[in-house]
């Protein structure tokens, strides 16, 4: 039996896990860059989708490196990934994760679900699905590392579980 392949794109929050050991029943291919912007990515996806053949499924997380710098104009490059990805690959499923409630000083939880609600309705926009795993997340948790934007092991359990949960709706539907 063949394993689906599964693209993972963003940032250090994708690139510190090894999702390959949490969904073993798909090929991770795992393009997260620690301190990676959109437009970072943005700027990425040619040379990513030279390399990259027919996945079936990708995860796009980012925005947070953007959040980190103040900068707020993160989501028209979202979209021209988001539009990008459909475009090149339009058998795969490309779901765009929502911003994590992280923990900055400047940047309070009512300005990040306005965020995540632009991003929700931008996938739509997009052709795209939208995980929202900012409601799964508690802010003033534990899953997160001292720094407030990292994650401990049992938050990427969470996110792992949440995706793999999403893709078999997915594949149902």
């Amino acid at each position: 039996m063949t394993q689906s392949n599964f693209l993972f794109l963003g940032d250090s929050l994708i690139a510190d896990f090894d999702w390959q050991a949490r969904m073993g029943t798909f090929k991770i291919i795992n393009y997260g860059m620690p301190g990676e912007t959109a437009q970072g990515l943005r700027n990425r996806i040619p040379a990513i989708t030279e390399e990259v053949h027919a996945p079936e499924l990708i995860l796009v997380m980012i925005g947070t490196n953007n959040l980190i710098i103040e900068d707020y104009s993160f989501l028209e490059p979202l979209r021209q990934i988001n539009l990008q990805l459909t475009s090149h690959y339009p058998t795969a499923e490309v779901i765009t994760n929502s911003l994590l409630p992280c923990q900055l000083p400047w940047l309070n939880m009512e300005t990040l679900q306005r965020m995540n609600t632009a991003i929700e309705a931008m996938t739509r926009q997009t052709g795209s699905c939208y995980l929202d795993m900012f409601s799964k997340f508690k802010p003033d948790s534990d899953f997160f590392q001292s720094d407030g934007i990292h994650l401990q092991p049992k938050a990427y359990d969470l996110w792992s579980k949440s995706i793999l949960e999403f893709v078999a709706f997915l594949i149902e539907d």
